[in-house]
C-alpha cells in the first residue's frame, strides 16, 4: 500500500492515483511506493497553502504560540528519531551513524532554535523621519512558500527551509526529492500531530518537471527556496521570472581545502579524509579540491592515501561502515563518468577506479577516490562532481593559492589550514565564499548562516539571518498634523503656505 502526500491537513493520493517506487540504492529493494504528483496535486496544495495564509490562524498567531508547536515537533522528532534515522539510511544510502548521531539530531536542534529566533525578529524603531507624522516598519510573513529540498539530505534540508519559513508566519508547500522524500512525509507527520493548522505544511512529492515547475511557476507562490544544484538554481530562477516572485538559492559547490606549508599535517589529513568523503562525497560544502604547498604536497599525500585505505564500504545500517552506496545507480553512473573524464585529462588516479567495486555488486557504490596532480582548469577540478572524489592540486604562494580556490564558479565553503594568524585571516578574507573555516571544514550551528557566493546561490539557510529570506519590510506612516492641506502639497498644485 503506498504512502500518502499531505494537502491540506489530510493524507492524499495522487489525483492520477499514479505511484512510483522507492528503491534502496544498497541492493534494490523496493522500500515504498509513493505517490507521483502532477500539476493538478501542486496546485492543490498551493491552494491549499493559499487559504491557510490568506485566512488561517497560523500567520496571525503570536511567535510564542507558533514556537509552541514548534518544540512539541521537535519533541515528536526526538522521540522517533531511531526510526527515522533508519528509515533515512534505508532511503538515501548514507550510515546510520551519520543519520542518528548528526542529521537527525541537528534538525531537531534545528527546530528548537527556530522556536525561539521567530520571537526575537524586529524592524527598525519606530520615528518621525518627515516632521510631521510617524512611521512604523513591521516585518511580515512573505506568504506562501515553495520550499524543494535535495536528495543527499533529505531529512534536514527539508527542516532548513520550511523552519525559517514557518516560523515567521509563512505557509509552505514543500516538495522533497523523488528519490529519497520518506523522512519528508515524516516530518510532515510530525508538524501535523504537533498541532500545526491544516494547509500550513503540504507535502507533495512527485518530477520536478512538473511539481518543482508548477510551484515556481504560480502566481499564488510568493517566493521559491531551492537547494540543489546550480542547473536546477538557474531553471527555478527562470520559471518564478514569470510572476517575479522572490528565490532563494543555495546552490552547488566546489570548496576548497587550502593547506599552506606551515600547516598541521596530521590535522589536515585527518580533516581532509572526512570533510570529503562525508555522506559519500555527496555534499555541496565537501572538500572536493585539496590545494596543498608543494613542500608538503608529497607527505600530504602519502598519509592521505594511508587514511583513505582504512574506510570501510558496507551496509549502511552496520555501524561498522564508514562509506553506504551513493543515492541512486544514475548518479553513481554520473560520478564514474567524472573518474573516467579525470583519468582521460591526464589527472594521476592513486587511489580508486574507474569501475564500481565488484565487492559491492547490487550497491550504487563508488570507491573512495583521490587524484593527484591535477591542474585547475581540469573538468574534475571544475565542476561538482558530488561523490568519493578528491583533487589534490599544487600551489607555490600564497595568491597561486587564492587564486586556484577561487577559479570555479562557485562560492559555497572552503577552509585555510595554517598555523600563522596572519596567513589564516588574509585567506579567509581572500576567499570568496560564503563559509570559511580555519584548521577544520564542515562545523556549522544552528545560529550560524549559511549560505553562498557566486553561483552557489543567494540567501541563508541556518541562524537568525535564514528569517529575514521569508519575511518582507513594510512601512506605514500616520500623519501626525491633522491638516487637511499638508506644507508639501504645493508641489502637486498652488503656492507654498
Amino acid at each position: 500500500m503506498a504512502v500518502k502526500m499531505l494537502i491540506g491537513g489530510e493524507w492524499v493520493a495522487s489525483a492520477t492515483e499514479a505511484t512510483s517506487p522507492v528503491v534502496s540504492p544498497y541492493n534494490g529493494t523496493k522500500l515504498e511506493d509513493v505517490p507521483r504528483g502532477s500539476r493538478d496535486d501542486a496546485r492543490r496544495a498551493i491552494d491549499a497553502a493559499r487559504e491557510a495564509f490568506d485566512r488561517g490562524p497560523w500567520p496571525r498567531l503570536p511567535p510564542r504560540a507558533r514556537g509552541e508547536v514548534f518544540l512539541k515537533a521537535a519533541q515528536l522528532l526526538s522521540q522517533r528519531l531511531p526510526q527515522l534515522a533508519e528509515l533515512e539510511s534505508r532511503n538515501q544510502g548514507k550510515t546510520i551513524k551519520q543519520a542518528a548521531d548528526a542529521d537527525l539530531p541537528f534538525s531537531v536542534d534545528n527546530l528548537i532554535f527556530y522556536a525561539g529566533a521567530g520571537r526575537t525578529l524586529d524592524a527598525k524603531s519606530p520615528g518621525e523621519f518627515t516632521g510631521e507624522g510617524t512611521t512604523i516598519f513591521r516585518r511580515e510573513p512573505v506568504g506562501v512558500v515553495a520550499s524543494i529540498t535535495p536528495w543527499n539530505y533529505p531529512f534536514m534540508m527539508a527542516v532548513w527551509k520550511i523552519g525559517p519559513a514557518l516560523i515567521t508566519g509563512n505557509t509552505v508547500v514543500l516538495k522533497p526529492a523523488s528519490w529519497t522524500p520518506l523522512t519528508s512525509l515524516e516530518l510532515g507527520r510530525a508538524f501535523q500531530d504537533a498541532g500545526l493548522p491544516p494547509g500550513a505544511l503540504n507535502v507533495v512529492t512527485g518530477p520536478g518537471e512538473e511539481v518543482g515547475d508548477e510551484l515556481s511557476r504560480n502566481p499564488k507562490v510568493d517566493l521559491v527556496s531551492l537547494t540543489g544544484d546550480t542547473a536546477t538554481g538557474r531553471k527555478i530562477m527562470e520559471a518564478a521570472s514569470h510572476t517575479v516572485k522572490r528565490v532563494q538559492l543555495e546552490l552547488g559547490g566546489k570548496a576548497p581545502f587550502v593547506v599552506f606549508e606551515d600547516a598541521d599535517l596530521s590535522a589536515a589529513v585527518e580533516g581532509a579524509v572526512v570533510a570529503g568523503f562525508v555522506n559519500g562525497g555527496q555534499d555541496c560544502t565537501a572538500a572536493t579540491r585539496l590545494i596543498v604547498h608543494r613542500n608538503v604536497r608529497e607527505r600530504f599525500v602519502k598519509h592521505l592515501l594511508e587514511r583513505v585505505a582504512t574506510i570501510r564500504m558496507g551496509d549502511p545500517l552496520s555501524r561498522k561502515t564508514d562509506l553506504g552506496p551513493l543515492v541512486h545507480p544514475t548518479h553513481q553512473k554520473r560520478v564514474l563518468e567524472f573518474v573516467q573524464k579525470g583519468s582521460d585529462e591526464g589527472a594521476k588516479l592513486v587511489a580508486g577506479s574507474t569501475q564500481a567495486p565488484v565487492s559491492h555488486p547490487e550497491g550504487a557504490f563508488v570507491t573512495p577516490t583521490v587524484f593527484d596532480g591535477v591542474a585547475p582548469d581540469m573538468t574534475i577540478a571544475q565542476k561538482e562532481v558530488f561523490g568519493p572524489v578528491l583533487d589534490v592540486l599544487e600551489f607555490s604562494t600564497f595568491d597561486e593559492a587564492v587564486e586556484i580556490a577561487n577559479g570555479v564558479e562557485y562560492g559555497l565553503a572552503g577552509s585555510v589550514w595554517t598555523n600563522d594568524l596572519r596567513t589564516a585571516i588574509r585567506a579567509s578574507n581572500a576567499l570568496r565564499f560564503g563559509d570559511v573555516w580555519v584548521n577544520d571544514h564542515l562545523p556549522l550551528g544552528s545560529e550560524t548562516p549559511h549560505g553562498g557566493f557566486k553561483q552557489s546561490g543567494f540567501g541563508k539557510d541556518l541562524g537568525v539571518d535564514s528569517l529575514y529570506d521569508y519575511t518582507a519590510i513594510k512601512n506605514i506612516y500616520i500623519d501626525l498634523t491633522g491638516q487637511a492641506r499638508k506644507s508639501w502639497h504645493y508641489l502637486t498644485y498652488g503656492d507654498p503656505a
